[in-house]
């Protein structure tokens, strides 16, 4: 009879130049982490800004479990976990999205904002994936379609309604809407550079060198863990400045 140890697979080997898997190994532990900060330190906080700390750890535990599979799956096959990557996308980034209207909500801010960007980041992603994983060939017009849908969400928040709602609320919540919007402006600018290092494409000749995985994987722990970052900080403000 075969042992149970005998039975286990064994861990996949990852070579000591494999810096793509370290990436992938790097932000599962990091938004692992950043998880049980938030999670953990959610009854430190007012009601009002306990759901958008909430929120924060289930973007990066969502995010941790993701990567804990495309480490993997990366390991196994060598290949970029494109399918498992746009579901946590698909899952995340509305996420993300919500997060300004829960911190606007203190100015009044309506559902119908947080509608309109959910729709607008799944418009940007399923489309993102057509290029990406099934119509490659014409992936410069899926990619157009996709970047429209993003100026768009960075239009509504640097100068549209969200950004009228954070002036009206002022102090903590304004600054930390511009944090947010900064993110989104800079920070949201790396995924288009992966979309087109693994696309085909006129922008081969200028992204063709880069590794969309590490490029991907560099802009998750930076924007997944900085959006909740930058939350945790406006409700530690807001609690310092209600008890002043």
């Amino acid at each position: 009879m075969e042992s149970l140890f005998t039975s286990i697979p064994a861990v996949a080997k990852m070579a000591t130049n494999d810096y793509v898997g370290f990436t992938f190994f790097v932000g599962c532990m990091a938004m692992m982490a950043a998880s049980a900060f938030f999670f953990l330190s959610m009854n430190g906080f007012d009601r009002k800004w306990r759901t958008s700390i909430l929120v924060s750890g289930l973007i990066t535990f969502i995010a941790a479990v993701h990567y804990w599979y495309m480490r993997d799956y990366w390991a196994v096959n060598g290949e970029s976990p494109t399918f498992f990557r746009y579901v946590d996308w698909v899952l995340t980034v509305p996420l993300m999205c919500v997060e300004f209207y829960l911190i606007l909500k203190v100015a009044g801010a309506k559902k119908s904002l947080m509608w309109r960007l959910i729709f607008l980041s799944v418009v940007m992603l399923v489309t993102g994936y057509f290029g990406e994983a099934v119509y490659r060939d014409q992936a410069q017009i899926w990619g157009l379609i996709s970047g429209i849908a993003y100026f768009v969400i960075v239009y509504d928040i640097w100068l549209g309604q969200a950004k009228k709602l954070a002036q009206e609320a002022g102090g903590a919540v304004l600054q930390a809407h511009k944090t947010l919007c900064w993110f989104v402006l800079v920070g949201w600018a790396i995924y288009p550079i992966g979309y087109m290092a693994g696309t085909p494409g006129w922008y081969d000749g200028i992204f063709g060198g880069f590794s969309m995985d590490v490029v991907y994987n560099i802009g998750d722990a930076i924007n997944k863990i900085g959006f909740g970052l930058v939350v945790y900080n406006l409700a530690v403000t807001a609690r310092a400045e209600e008890s002043a």
